[in-house]
């Protein structure tokens, strides 16, 4: 019949969705508070409302491609105010989770990052590959002498095994946003991006980079100063292991660095930013559980994998200081591992969200979404 739509419920996807964090999708009945509580969501279309109704249904392609899943910056305002304990905050976190998985390549690693019983294998996989670096290079034994952890890991199998690790993960996640964009200029809002895309981006990055948006939370306000915390100390690092590169194979100067020297100081600004933020992030969504949410599986072990980077390279700094040997080298071999966890895995974690979310708000601001 004409004017006819046919929806076709997805159980599978729902399962997912459920399993994912939004285990409480169901309780939801449509009374709107969510949307009416959320202080950044557009007067047109406004969301949470019209994703939990479809997330019950199971559109799993109708959500995948729904920009407004990522405007959402779980303020979790809409969770403490649902009457009915749906948790709308949670229910989209499983649904970024479940768009991340739908757009990363290979499927299988996808599904694996998601899933806690894949964790041990995860884990392992970092481990077993440093560890087989070292004993065919020959440096898995503790050097004698001084602590220079490039006797124990030369920095050129360092760069040999990270460099290839590292372009691996941005091309899944250029694949992965590619394919997204390509989508969201078609399918959600039937409309299509326009305006300069250099003057739009930049405006973008300007409000992820101050949290404008988290800003407008009320219940979990504090979140913004943690994740600009969080951002600035990765920035940070990510400047010094820049300069590190450069330093090396183009300057060709000696490192370690002098403590007081500009990229050293910078280097342990950026690790206490970074660990800071972390800790209370932790300590805020604990506090928070009841009235915001527990947070998923995904949520906490990408906040775990950051802490374990931070805290293995500080303590690897420290114990490099003060001479501890037997502490020093597996210290920096667990912060090596974890390294390189947090970036080859990148594409599938909640890191992607960085990249999925600016291009979300970049549509959103060149479609008139009101964003």
């Amino acid at each position: 019949m004409a004017g006819v739509t046919v929806i076709k419920p997805d159980l599978q996807a729902i399962k997912q969705i459920m399993a994912s964090g939004g285990e409480s999708v169901k309780k939801c009945f449509q009374c709107a508070t969510c949307s009416v509580v959320c202080n950044i969501s557009p007067d047109s279309k406004p969301f949470p409302r019209k994703e939990m109704i479809q997330a019950q249904w199971g559109l799993k392609e109708e959500l995948v491609k729904n920009p407004d899943i990522w405007l959402c910056h779980q303020c979790s305002d809409c969770t403490a105010y649902c009457p009915r304990g749906a948790k709308p905050g949670e229910v989209l976190g499983a649904l970024r989770q479940m768009c991340i998985q739908h757009y990363a390549t290979p499927p299988l690693l996808a599904k694996m990052v998601g899933d806690p019983r894949s964790l041990p294998l995860l884990i392992a996989f970092p481990i077993l590959l440093l560890l087989a670096a070292l004993k065919l290079t020959g440096h898995l034994a503790i050097p004698a002498g001084p602590i220079v952890y490039s006797k124990f890991f030369p920095t050129l199998l360092v760069d040999f095994i990270f460099v290839p690790a590292f372009f691996f993960a941005v091309a899944v996640l250029a694949k992965g946003v590619m394919a997204y964009w390509k989508d969201i200029n078609v399918n959600p809002w039937k409309v299509k991006a326009k305006g300069n895309l250099v003057g739009n981006l930049i405006a973008t990055l300007t409000d992820i980079l101050w949290h404008n948006r988290f800003r407008k939370c009320e219940v979990t306000y504090q979140r913004s100063t943690n994740h600009l915390l969080v951002l600035f100390g990765f920035i940070f690092l990510l400047i010094v292991t820049s300069w590190g590169f450069l330093n090396e194979w183009v300057l060709h100067h000696d490192s370690p660095y002098r403590i007081y020297e500009p990229i050293k100081l910078l280097a342990m600004v950026g690790t206490a930013a970074l660990l800071y933020g972390i800790y209370n992030i932790i300590k805020q969504r604990q506090a928070n559980a009841e009235q915001a949410g527990a947070g998923s599986y995904f949520d906490w072990m990408f906040i775990y994998v950051v802490l374990v980077v931070g805290a293995t390279g500080l303590l690897a700094w420290l114990f490099r200081l003060v001479g501890i040997k037997i502490l020093a080298y597996p210290t920096y071999f667990l912060h090596l591992s974890s390294v390189f966890f947090l970036f080859f895995y990148a594409p599938y974690t909640k890191m992607a969200h960085m990249v999925y979310r600016t291009v979300a708000m970049l549509y959103a601001r060149m479609s008139d979404r009101g964003f």
